[in-house]
């Protein structure tokens, strides 16, 4: 019964979707938040940390290879608050301007060099100031009963100078914060629009995603009475209308992306806020998801892949994830088992093949676009589609 229902909706999200298209489609490079885990929440360890040594944002070679090799125009290149705006100053418009030199190299590459789309990644859970047990360490950002936290007007702050210094890089995306959680939708909700509103008020006009509560999940979009995402976020006001909505969806049986056999249906699964997205007329990317190497994976992964492409609500996604300091160890999708990531080149445990060989090159790669945006700004509305040289 349910494969009738997962065919059901598929063949009904096919029927309805023909002028859908992916715009934007690629991996998540992860690192740039290595290096501050405290097994007993120590604040400040690892930071500031060393760059190259205890995390790093992304390896050329991996982007040449997802560019060049499998025509990926999206990254989205996680980074810490806690690293680009430190503690002794706090979050807000006084950077590290090394770190910021090292992000900024990194982004360049991807964006100048390769010719990609980047999406900023403020990896922190909505969170600032001990990120050494993420995701559920530091005071979240707005708590007025938390004296610790930051403010929201600090968390706008911060990004309207992350922004201004971005603003001419056309093929920057602002992703505003990876997966709140655990906190009112209505923190949420002013933290977001304080974050829009400073973007816009820097003169940056790049498209902008914005994440939903319960850990940006799409199964639990309009789950949770009134706290449900669906009852905020078509609440953002972005005065030029280019801001998408962030969604993360694993495929495992709590969504956590942390075992090894997908057992979720994406179709099912995505029903409701596909449908919210078209009620709103707004758009979504699905900015992390991933699949272990086993034959239901690689089903539901293409089922996944397959759904968002047939659904003009949904634009874009990254793949979680690569990232150059994940060695044989895996960032999802393996109950800990050591299987490697997407990084190309990484291998397994034992220099047995990885994710990346095992799980990208045979079944995601084969799901990228053969025509993507590769020019002008990333945009709600989409671009110029064409094939890279």
């Amino acid at each position: 019964m349910k494969f009738a229902s997962s065919t059901a909706a598929l063949l009904a999200s096919l029927l309805s979707g023909v002028s859908a298209t992916i715009y934007y489609a690629g991996v998540a490079e992860s690192g740039g938040e290595f290096g501050v885990w405290s097994p007993d929440a120590t604040p400040g360890t690892g930071l500031p940390g060393t760059f190259g040594k205890e995390y790093q944002f992304i390896a050329e070679s991996g982007i040449d290879v997802m560019v060049d090799t499998h025509k990926v125009n999206l990254f989205r290149v996680a980074f810490l608050l806690e690293r680009m705006a430190p503690l002794a100053t706090g979050l807000g418009s006084k950077f590290d301007e090394t770190h910021f030199g090292h992000y900024k190299d990194a982004i360049d590459y991807i964006t100048v060099k390769k010719g990609a789309y980047a999406i900023l990644d403020p990896h922190n859970y909505m969170r600032y100031n001990n990120p050494s047990s993420q995701p559920f360490s530091g005071s979240v950002i707005g708590n007025s009963s938390d004296p610790t936290a930051a403010t929201t007007a600090q968390f706008g702050a911060f990004w309207g100078e992350l922004a201004k210094r971005f603003a001419s890089n056309e093929k920057v995306i602002f992703g505003l914060m990876n997966e709140p959680h655990d906190m009112p939708s209505s923190l949420m909700l002013a933290n977001n629009q304080a974050a829009i509103t400073a973007i816009r008020a820097a003169g940056a006009k790049q498209l902008i995603i914005a994440p939903g509560n319960s850990w940006a999940g799409g199964h639990s979009f309009a789950q949770g009475g009134s706290e449900a995402s669906s009852n905020w976020l078509n609440k953002l006001v972005d005065p030029l209308n280019n801001t998408a909505i962030d969604i993360h969806e694993y495929l495992d049986q709590d969504f956590s992306g942390g075992h090894t056999a997908c057992t979720q249906d994406p179709a099912t699964n995505l029903k409701d806020v596909t449908a919210w997205l078209k009620a709103n007329q707004l758009k979504a990317f699905i900015t992390e998801f991933g699949g272990s190497n086993t034959t239901a994976c690689h089903d539901m992964l293409n089922q996944l892949l397959d759904y968002m492409a047939a659904n003009e609500e949904w634009i874009g996604w990254t793949a979680w994830a690569a990232g150059p300091f994940w060695g044989d160890a895996s960032p999802c999708c393996t109950d800990q088992a050591h299987l490697g990531s997407l990084e190309p080149g990484s291998k397994a445990v034992g220099g047995a093949p990885s994710l990346y060989d095992t799980v990208w090159v045979p079944t995601i790669a084969k799901k990228v676009p053969a025509k993507l945006q590769w020019s002008g700004p990333a945009s709600v509305k989409g671009g110029r589609l064409s094939t890279k040289a």
